[in-house]
């Protein structure tokens, strides 16, 4: 709370540099100005900043809109409210979404949970999507069987963000959840269909061209939010690795997540084990990933412990991989920061093992049973 306040000393902003919660005024902006027939300036760096800079009365630092068209039209509704109410609102409601998933995982306790998880905290201070993603992520591997449509659609809606989507496709064509995958199809589609016809393709373009740009001057040289990354790709880079070698270390990792990730639905095995191998194994292949992001590490937390129940594995390995998925986006930049280097897919190392080592069990405790 105190920061928040301190971002406030000049208007929405702390004088410095920072608006109030910072990533918030571009999804803000974003929304606002395509709600007013202004999207073209939207993927404009330079008509990008200077609104934001007008928005806030100081001159802040540059801000960047990195995400593909759908999202304005999904936040296009809090740009009909002013910015910093729109910014409580952002964060009220993608928590109660968020925490909701998780209740359908954690029961009673989800409320401490989706409170107490440092990640929320992180993703709170920013203003940032987390919960949102978590909500959509967490929920949708909730409702596979039981919901699958609701399922499909609650996966389209990452369009927004696909990669954090990397392992669903696996997932979902290794456990022939067909009606998953056509209710994901249908709903991204329809985003982005709509999406053309309201702001034109010209918008989808230019949004092409800024990732281009944005991949090299944030992923690849990690120009100012390198220590908030917890990709294999960026713990390469700080290492001193060239892109092409972090590149291809990255994709090792993404094959190897995959493979687990496909072998753990194919095999169906218990829900909470092939859950958590999808949420993990994204960590471990996507190269972009941020602090924020690992919300959805709260559902991995619930499954690791509901794995455990059933284990011959020590509790006390258990409580250490929770632990490293809790704090990871807790210490993340700080660890960086310090050391100079993105340490955080480490944290994510015995979390994936344990989970390989589970299944493992269940199904040798699944032969036993039909053997006998």
């Amino acid at each position: 709370m105190v920061e928040l306040v301190a971002r406030t000393r000049v208007g929405p902003a702390d004088g410095i540099g920072d608006p109030i919660c910072a990533d918030f005024i571009n999804y803000w902006t974003g929304a606002y100005l395509a709600l007013h027939g202004r999207a073209a300036e939207v993927y404009d760096f330079v008509a990008f900043h200077d609104f934001e800079t007008s928005l806030t009365g100081f001159q802040i630092d540059f801000h960047n809109y990195s995400y593909p068209p759908v999202l304005l039209l999904l936040t296009a509704p809090f740009a009909l409210l002013p910015y910093v109410p729109a910014f409580f609102v952002w964060l009220a409601s993608t928590w109660y979404g968020f925490y909701r998933a998780l209740k359908l995982a954690a029961g009673d306790k989800a409320l401490v949970l989706s409170l107490a998880a440092p990640a929320v905290f992180v993703n709170a201070l920013t203003g940032q999507n987390g919960t949102l993603t978590a909500a959509l992520l967490g929920g949708g591997l909730l409702l596979v069987d039981r919901r699958p449509a609701v399922a499909g659609i609650l996966f389209g809606l990452l369009i927004y963000k696909p990669h954090l989507a990397l392992m669903l496709p696996v997932a979902m064509i290794a456990g022939r959840r067909w009606r998953v995958i056509g209710a994901a199809g249908a709903t991204a589609l329809l985003l982005i269909a709509a999406s053309i016809v309201i702001f034109g393709p010209a918008v989808w373009v230019e949004y092409q061209h800024n990732l281009s740009v944005l991949r090299t001057v944030v992923l690849e040289d990690g120009a100012g939010v390198w220590h908030r990354m917890v990709s294999v790709f960026v713990l390469v880079r700080r290492l001193g690795g060239g892109v092409e070698l972090s590149y291809a270390l990255q994709a090792v990792c993404a094959v190897v997540a995959a493979l687990v990730v496909g072998w753990s639905w194919l095999r169906d095995d218990p829900a909470h084990i092939r859950n958590a191998l999808v949420l993990v194994g994204t960590c471990l292949a996507t190269p972009y990933l941020q602090d924020y992001d690992l919300v959805f590490g709260a559902f991995v937390v619930v499954w690791l412990k509901n794995a455990q129940q059933d284990s011959q594995i020590g509790a006390q390995w258990f409580d250490a991989g929770a632990a490293m998925v809790l704090l990871l986006p807790l210490v993340a930049a700080s660890l960086a920061s310090f050391t100079g280097l993105a340490l955080g897919p480490l944290f994510l190392i015995l979390p994936f093992v344990l989970l390989c080592a589970v299944a493992a069990e269940q199904r040798r405790a699944s032969s036993s049973v039909m053997v006998g």
